[in-house]
């Protein structure tokens, strides 16, 4: 197994790094095209449609994404789809959260098929924008979701309920405590600050996330990164109700050893829209 996460893990870099850090944004653009059309199929495969009608969703995701782009809605200012979605992140993973892994099967499957579309199709959106804003940019976004499961992962096996008596959300995930939570915002705090002084000292170009927010106020710097932490925690949250209600270990099995796409993008999904919000309010 841990061979095979490996091998995957190479694969997926010698395939995404070429593309992140190419002249201009299209290869990442189309590289995050395959992705999400993935995680489109995944989605209709979770919600209980079958192989043909998953793949049609897959399919439909890439054509409303190169629709998106031939439309030129790349070079369009967003910023008003980026706090919509935002909002329904906010209030929707809120909502899920409290109803838990019985609720969802409650929610019309239709509702629940668009909601999820519309998701993956704003994260495409917000990923490859940001690439085009510049590579420290998204840099400093994807590396945030990174470090805060990262540290909340250390955290949560050095520190989980010592300090509280309940786990985050044991009917979802088990494994998840608030000290990993508290651990993985620390862990943000420190990146946030350590990359502004890392962006003044070598002279950065284009500003980072963090930059871009330090420049209002050190105070917007710390509640922004500790908001994009928090909601990393609900997408992958949300993601582990979805799979529970489906009787599903992972997304799917296309990343040997790694699971599916979504299981690696559930944490970017609120964070890419959110980012972007910040950045440009």
């Amino acid at each position: 197994m841990l061979k095979q996460r490996i091998l995957t893990a190479i694969v997926l870099l010698a395939i995404l790094l070429p593309a992140l850090f190419y002249r201009n944004y299209i290869p990442f653009a189309c590289v995050m095209l395959v992705l999400i059309g993935a995680a489109a199929w995944e989605w209709g495969r979770l919600n209980g449609y079958g192989q043909g009608m998953s793949l049609f969703l897959g399919a439909e995701m890439v054509a409303l994404c190169g629709l998106s782009w031939w439309l030129g809605l790349l070079e369009q200012r967003l910023f008003l789809m980026w706090a919509l979605a935002s909002a329904a992140w906010v209030l929707g993973g809120a909502a899920l959260l409290r109803v838990a892994v019985p609720g969802w099967p409650r929610i019309p499957r239709g509702l629940r098929l668009v909601g999820g579309l519309l998701a993956l199709w704003v994260a495409w959106l917000a990923a490859v924008q940001a690439r085009m804003v510049g590579i420290n940019f998204l840099l400093s976004i994807l590396v945030l979701v990174w470090v805060a499961d990262v540290f909340a992962y250390f955290a949560g096996r050095a520190f989980g309920l010592k300090f509280t008596r309940v786990k985050l959300a044991p009917a979802i995930s088990p494994g998840k405590s608030w000290e990993g939570v508290w651990g993985g915002m620390a862990g943000v705090i420190v990146l946030a600050f350590a990359w502004v002084w890392a962006d003044k000292s070598l002279g950065a170009t284009v500003p980072s996330l963090y930059t871009r927010l330090h420049e209002r106020g050190w105070w917007l710097l710390l509640i922004g990164a500790v908001f994009l932490a928090a909601m990393s925690v609900v997408g992958d949250l949300v993601e582990s109700l979805i799979k529970r209600s489906a009787g599903a270990k992972d997304s799917s099995r296309l990343l040997p050893g790694h699971g599916g796409v979504l299981d690696r993008v559930d944490a970017l999904l609120p964070a890419l829209p959110i980012a972007m919000m910040l950045a440009f309010l």
